[in-house]
C-alpha cells in the first residue's frame, strides 16, 4: 500500500474535475460529466493516499468503507449533544463497549468513537471531525493492533500516535489523555507478541516526561506467560468478552478519577473504637516529606546493623509538612475523594515517600486500604523497613493470594508486637514475622503506576 507523509489539514479531494477531450463519444462524455458532478462525502474514506496525513495502512475493504461512513455520519448529527464528553477512541475493541460504556463509568459523559477495523492512520484522518469537534473533557486512546495485522511495523504506530497526540495537545494543552497500551493478541491473528511489545515500548518512550498523557499498562493486564491474550477473556484472541470489559473498566477507573474526569464513588467509613485516624480523609494534615536528623541516622544505623537484610530508611533532605494542603508541593501526592493518591509519574518511574509527621513506639495495629493500577508499585514503611504494597498479581511478591482484588480496594492489617509484625491482606497472611525497629514513623511509597491509600488508622498497645 502506498503511503505518504503530510503535515497539513485533511482535505477531501474531488476527483472529477478533469477536462473532457472533444474526441470523446457522446456516451463517454455523458458518463464523465456524471462522474464529475458526483460530490465527494468528506466522511468517506478517500479513494487513495495522495495528500493524506500519516503513514501506513488505511483500510478500504467494502465492509469497512460502509462502516466508516455509517458511524461517522451518525456521529456528525450528535456533535452538539456530545460536547464536553470523555471520548473513547479506537477500533473494534473500543466500539465493542456498546451499552457497557455508560454503565462502566456512571456519572461520566462519554462518547464512543471506536470503529471496528480502524488503524492509527484512520484515527488520525478522522480526529478533527470525530473527536476535536466535541471539545472533549478527556480522551482515552487505544489503537494500533490493526496496523500490525495489516503488516505495518511498530514505528508506523508510533509515528501516527505522535501525530494524534500532537493534534490533541494543540487543541487543548490541558486535555487529559489516557493512553492504553496495545492489548495482547496472538500470532494466529497476525499480531505476534514481540511486535506488540515493541509497539508498546515505543509508545511508552513517546509519552515519557509528558504530564498530559497517562499511560495504562493494558498489556500486562492480560498477557499470559507467552505474551498472548487469554482465551477466557479474549474468546477470538482479539476481542474482549464481558469479563474482559469489566477488567478494562477497573483499570481505567482510578486514572479517570485522578485526572478529574470521573467523580470518586463516595463511601461511608467510621474509625473503630480504640483506633486513631492517621489520615483525616480530607487533606494531608499529619503527613509530609521527612527530614533527616543525626538522631534518626544513628537509630537507623544501629537497627540496620542488627539486621543486614533490612531496607534502608528513605529520607529526604528538607522537612516539609503538608498540613491543610490537599496535595504535596510537587503535586505527586493528592487527596482525591477520601483517599491519598500518588499519581503516575511522567518519568515512568519515580520513587517517592510520604511520611507521618509523628513517630510511633511500642506495639500497635495499623489498618489501611490500598488500590493499584495494573503493574503499579508502592509500599508501606513500618518505622523504616518497607512492606511491598503493589499490584500483587502482576508485580508480586504475593502473586498467589486468593483474596487479592486487582484494581480494587484491598485491606492490610499490620499487627506489631515488639519488633515483629504479622501482616494480612484481606484476611490472608502475607508476612508472619516482618522485622521492624522499636520506634519510627509510618510512610507510604509510590514508584511506577498509580498507587492509592485510604482509611489509615492505628491503635496503640494491642
Amino acid at each position: 500500500m502506498r503511503t505518504s507523509r503530510w503535515s497539513g489539514p485533511v482535505v477531501s479531494l474531488a476527483l472529477g474535475a478533469l477536462l473532457v477531450a472533444p474526441a470523446l463519444a457522446p456516451t463517454a462524455r455523458a458518463q464523465t460529466t456524471t462522474a464529475a458532478a458526483a460530490p465527494v462525502d468528506r466522511l468517506d474514506i478517500p479513494a487513495n493516499d495522495d495528500g493524506l496525513p500519516g503513514v501506513g495502512p488505511l483500510r478500504r475493504y467494502t465492509w469497512f468503507r460502509k462502516l466508516w461512513h455509517d458511524k461517522r455520519t451518525a456521529w456528525a448529527t450528535n456533535v452538539a449533544a456530545d460536547q464536553g464528553a470523555v471520548v473513547l477512541l479506537g477500533d473494534s475493541i473500543t466500539q465493542g463497549w456498546n451499552d457497557r460504556l455508560p454503565q462502566a463509568f456512571p456519572g461520566m459523559k462519554v462518547a464512543n468513537r471506536g470503529i471496528s477495523g480502524d488503524t492509527t492512520r484512520g484515527v488520525l484522518l478522522r480526529l478533527q471531525d470525530d473527536v476535536i469537534a466535541l471539545n472533549p473533557r478527556g480522551v482515552v486512546l487505544l489503537i494500533g493492533t490493526n496496523d500490525l495485522e495489516e503488516g505495518a511495523r511498530p514505528d508506523v504506530v508510533e509515528s501516527n500516535v505522535r501525530s494524534i497526540l500532537s493534534a490533541l495537545r494543540n487543541h487543548n494543552p490541558r486535555l487529559p489523555i489516557i493512553l492504553c497500551q496495545v492489548f495482547p493478541s496472538s500470532a494466529k491473528m497476525k499480531r505476534p507478541s514481540p511486535l506488540i511489545k515493541e509497539t508498546n515500548a515505543r509508545l511508552l518512550a513517546l509519552v515519557k516526561n509528558d504530564p498530559q498523557v497517562t499511560p495504562v499498562d493494558t498489556w500486562r493486564l492480560w498477557a499470559d506467560a507467552e505474551g498472548d491474550a487469554p482465551i477466557a477473556e479474549f474468546p477470538d484472541l482479539l476481542h474482549l468478552n464481558d469479563a474482559g470489559y469489566a477488567r478494562w473498566a477497573a483499570a481505567l477507573r482510578p486514572v479517570l478519577e485522578a485526572t478529574g474526569l470521573l467523580a470518586p464513588v463516595p463511601g461511608t467509613f467510621a474509625v473503630e473504637d480504640g483506633f486513631t485516624a492517621l489520615f483525616n480523609g480530607r487533606d494531608l494534615t499529619g503527613w509530609g516529606y521527612r527530614a533527616t536528623t543525626e538522631q534518626e541516622k544513628a537509630v537507623a544505623a544501629k537497627w540496620q546493623a542488627s539486621d543486614p537484610n533490612a531496607a534502608l530508611w528513605p529520607f529526604v533532605d528538607a522537612p516539609v509538612s503538608f498540613d491543610g494542603r490537599t496535595s504535596s508541593v510537587d503535586q505527586r501526592w493528592r487527596v482525591i475523594g477520601d483517599h491519598i493518591v500518588a499519581v503516575t509519574p511522567p518519568e515512568g518511574r519515580k520513587v517517592q515517600q510520604l511520611w507521618t509527621t509523628k513517630t510511633f513506639d511500642g506495639d500497635f495495629v495499623l489498618k489501611l486500604e490500598f488500590r493499584a493500577t495494573p503493574y503499579a508499585d508502592g509500599g508501606v514503611f513500618l518505622r523504616g523497613p518497607q512492606l511491598q504494597v503493589r499490584d500483587y498479581r502482576l508485580s508480586g511478591p504475593y502473586t498467589t493470594l486468593a483474596s487479592y482484588r486487582p484494581q480494587e480496594w484491598n485491606e492490610l492489617v499490620i499487627t506489631v508486637t515488639g519488633e515483629t509484625a504479622v501482616v494480612t491482606c484481606n484476611g490472608e497472611v502475607i508476612e508472619k514475622a516482618f522485622k521492624v525497629p522499636p520506634s519510627g514513623g509510618i510512610g507510604l511509597e509510590a514508584d511506577r503506576g498509580q498507587m492509592e491509600y485510604r482509611r489509615i488508622r492505628l491503635a496503640s498497645g494491642r
